[in-house]
């Protein structure tokens, strides 16, 4: 009993130290009191828990084994747990389909293992799997809205009479809905009525969809335009056009291609493309560089100014985190879109690094992302004219970027792009230096996991219709257009 004590005592330390940012010396502790007392479940949980948190997803995925063979508690969130680091941090889609499955296998009515298997369906292309989970879902619990918005983009939408329309419109109602839900169901109503035609109540949709994402944040949420000036001013400050090409450290392992831009501007798209080449692997979203920004150059960009060495640890751990993910890769695609903020950072890291920043038409970009439920970081997002006072910040840097790095800065159109998809294909694989790849068209037939609001876009192929898109908002765009025409 005295040593039972003992070990929760300590647990309870390391929990503090975690609590506290002290990770590496919670894990420390948490592995010397395993050492001792190895049937000790909820510490190895922990540990699991706090190794993912420090980026060693392979020791969590161990930690979290021996949690299971100790007999914790709650297996099934173990399960999920694993499933998260195989999806997230190890692009492994279908070891994260495998815990999902026996999570629910312990725990038939585990709602999270559902809605995360219905997402992991949907990012796989399973159309039909993914509506099957989700009915799951809505059959154990019909208040689940997040399922509901799920479930309702699964569907191409006839008409304003869809019966999802309804359903929607019936579930916004409800007076039990949270703010957050809220924001999930009129983001996914706003789409139904876009694709039914009906653009007014599409728009006004929209529009309290982004109300409701701004009161369902934790803390107030407020675009603050002088301060975007000004970190744009910083940035561009902080990394003039180059004196020196001098890499930062030895490449070793995947190269990175860089793909960013404004969100909706094709990104995804772009990415699709070049994975159906055989040299290249989609990387998806990564979080690499934004975490090496956090941890290595914060404040940015002030912390740009730093000794060399700082910059050649940075790269080879940008370097570690891609061969983790993609072990046998040559070329990944790393495509978080609003990495364009890093390309100064990135050419130092990586001075021979090729950068494809994707475009489309301001007032269709601005569109799109007033119709997508970002996180509320992206305060921007919420309203229509702070996004375009965003898009018009991000313009001048791009333009600052161009100035500096124009041959290894690719600009890659959508709207051309639709319009001539083999010149422009071409175009984009000679700017990487890769050979022709007929498949690459056909790159909806080859498509892999995608984690993006663009997923089912992607799977049917290039298509035109949504070029243009803001001619069926003309009235509703007034104000914006004379936005992004600046002051």
């Amino acid at each position: 009993m005295r040593a039972r004590e003992d070990a929760e005592q300590r647990a309870h330390t390391a929990e503090q130290l975690a609590a506290l940012g002290q990770c590496e010396a919670a894990i420390t502790l948490y592995q010397q009191l395993l050492s001792a007392m190895p049937g000790f479940a909820d510490a190895w949980y922990n540990l699991g828990r706090l190794l993912r948190r420090v980026e060693r997803p392979r020791e969590a995925l161990e930690a979290y084994r021996r949690a299971l063979l100790a007999g914790v508690r709650a297996p099934e969130e173990v399960h999920l747990n694993r499933a998260v680091v195989y999806a997230d941090d190890l692009q492994q889609p279908q070891a994260a389909e495998q815990e999902l499955r026996r999570a629910l296998e312990l725990n038939p009515r585990y709602q999270p293992a559902l809605l995360n298997l219905g997402n992991l369906q949907e990012d796989l292309g399973e159309r039909e799997a993914a509506r099957r989970t989700y009915e799951s879902v809505l059959a154990l619990e019909p208040r689940s809205y997040a399922a509901l918005a799920r479930y309702a983009q699964l569907f191409d939408i006839d008409g304003p009479g869809h019966v999802l329309i309804g359903q929607l419109r019936s579930a916004l109602s409800d007076p039990a809905a949270h703010h957050a839900d809220r924001a999930a169901l009129g983001f996914a109503l706003a789409r139904a009525l876009d694709a039914a035609g009906a653009y007014p109540e599409a728009f006004q949709a929209a529009a309290h969809a982004n109300a409701a994402s701004r009161l369902s944040a934790s803390e107030p949420v407020l675009y603050d335009r002088a301060a975007q000036e000004r970190f744009t001013e910083e940035i561009i400050s902080a990394f003039p056009c180059p004196v020196s090409s001098k890499p930062a450290g030895i490449a070793t392992g995947p190269a990175p291609v860089f793909i960013c831009g404004m969100f909706r501007s094709g990104s995804t798209l772009a990415e699709s493309l070049l994975a159906a080449h055989p040299a290249v692997t989609a990387g998806g979203e990564l979080p690499l560089l934004p975490r090496l920004v956090s941890r290595r150059f914060s404040p940015f960009p002030a912390a740009a100014a730093a000794d060399p060495r700082r910059f050649e640890e940075a790269a080879a751990e940008y370097q570690a985190g891609l061969a983790l993910r993609f072990p046998t890769a040559q070329w990944v695609t790393d495509k978080r879109p609003d990495n364009f903020l890093f390309i100064g950072l990135i050419k130092r890291l990586f001075p021979g690094a090729r950068i494809i920043h994707t475009t489309r038409d301001p007032l269709d970009t601005c569109l799109s992302i007033f119709f997508l439920h970002l996180d509320q970081r992206q305060s921007y997002a919420l309203d229509l004219l702070d996004t375009g006072h965003y898009f018009r910040q991000y313009r001048r840097l791009m333009a600052h970027w161009q100035s500096c790095y124009g041959e290894d800065l690719l600009e890659f159109n959508y709207d051309s792009l639709v319009r001539e998809p083999r010149s422009q294909l071409q175009r984009l694989l000679a700017f990487l230096r890769l050979d022709w790849h007929e498949g690459c068209l056909d790159f909806a037939a080859h498509a892999r996991s995608v984690r993006t609001a663009s997923v089912w876009q992607v799977r049917r192929g290039l298509y035109q219709h949504a070029s243009g898109r803001a001619r069926h908002y003309r009235h509703e765009l007034a104000a914006l257009e004379r936005e992004l025409q600046g002051p």
